[in-house]
């Protein structure tokens, strides 16, 4: 059965399953569910331990031995199998439907995978899963839920922070939870209970960001300029690839321009995001984009990727331009503007 990740405490608290399964790329929360699932078992006195990885040369009879074989004190065990690569394989696949479906009554299992994708998410394995076991997908905290998900750890250790200081924070922490997660507790232990003001957070908080090239996408399309630029910023200090960011650009500019011929030539969204496999935050974007662009400006920001590449390579100068950094900066802010 599906259970939300915010449920998960209070299900322990109530009752444990056979089977745990747990998917999702937030590491933080990925640990912490599997540590609550830990503790729960240790309640129910399940003394032993046991786990395996997925990887190459993996033998998949050692699930159905470890869950078979008695525990050394006569306990019972917990199993853990972890699968970091979200890819079973065509043995395992089946392996999993099998295990699953006559679980050990006196273990307990959990399995931990990466997020998955939507035809994964249909695979007979993972039904299996979703049938026989408790199935949490973690929740990805991205810039929009960040700010929320602070104040509700700052409420967990007693404290409270103005909407200044949250956004402060949230600008100082995005796309680094875990790094998130310890400014917080820093917080906890430097300051009392009660309300923090914003020269403590400021004080006490670094500059942790971590960017992720592909969320440049999100900040251009959804016209957040100053999102942007801070990003550009943090990559450029973090020497990220300027190809890997040109191409990023690259590819969604096709996509954007692509969307917006579509619906000048008449065709519903709901057909072109299918054709050009749009889903999720995404689609919202290109749409909302496609929606308050010009065509003609389109055009011309993909012509500017080329010029962009060139003065890369260093086949061209970048004239008024300081450097392909500032060339990529004004490209994006050319989409980005309200």
């Amino acid at each position: 059965m599906l259970l939300k990740y915010e449920t998960l405490e209070s299900h322990l608290n109530q009752e444990l399953a056979s089977l745990y399964i747990l998917t999702g790329d937030e590491q933080l929360l990925l640990l912490e569910s599997a540590d609550m699932i830990r503790q729960a078992a240790r309640r129910q006195n399940v003394g032993e331990r046991e786990v395996m990885t997925v990887e190459r040369g993996f033998k998949w009879g050692q699930l159905h031995a470890a869950n078979n074989a008695m525990s050394l004190f006569g306990d019972r065990k917990l199993i853990e199998l972890r699968i970091p690569g979200g890819k079973p394989g065509k043995e395992g696949s089946q392996a999993l439907q099998e295990y699953v479906a006559a679980p050990h009554t006196d273990n307990i299992t959990l399995i931990t995978l990466p997020r998955l994708d939507m035809a994964t998410r249909k695979s007979a394995w993972v039904t299996a899963l979703q049938k026989n076991g408790i199935y949490i997908e973690i929740p990805t905290i991205d810039i929009s839920r960040l700010g929320n998900w602070i104040m509700a750890r700052l409420k967990k250790q007693h404290q409270s922070a103005s909407r200044e200081c949250i956004e402060f924070l949230t600008e100082r922490v995005e796309g680094n939870l875990l790094a998130a997660h310890q400014e917080i507790m820093k917080l906890g232990l430097l300051y009392p209970e009660g309300e923090l003001d914003f020269e403590q957070v400021r004080q006490s908080v670094l500059n942790v960001a971590r960017y992720d090239i592909f969320k440049l996408n999100e900040a251009m399309l959804s016209g957040n300029r100053s999102r942007f630029i801070r990003m550009m910023e943090g990559l450029k200090g973090e020497g990220e690839p300027l190809p890997l960011i040109l191409w990023t650009f690259t590819e969604e500019i096709r996509t954007l321009l692509k969307c917006k011929i579509a619906l000048e030539n008449g065709q519903s969204f709901s057909g072109i995001a299918k054709t050009l496999r749009l889903w999720g935050p995404r689609e919202r974007l290109i749409q909302t984009a496609a929606n308050r662009l010009d065509k003609t400006d389109i055009r011309a920001a993909l012509q500017q990727t080329a010029q962009i590449d060139r003065i890369i390579k260093g086949l061209r100068s970048a004239s008024w331009m300081d450097d392909a950094w500032d060339a990529l900066t004004q490209l994006g802010l050319s989409l980005a503007h309200p």
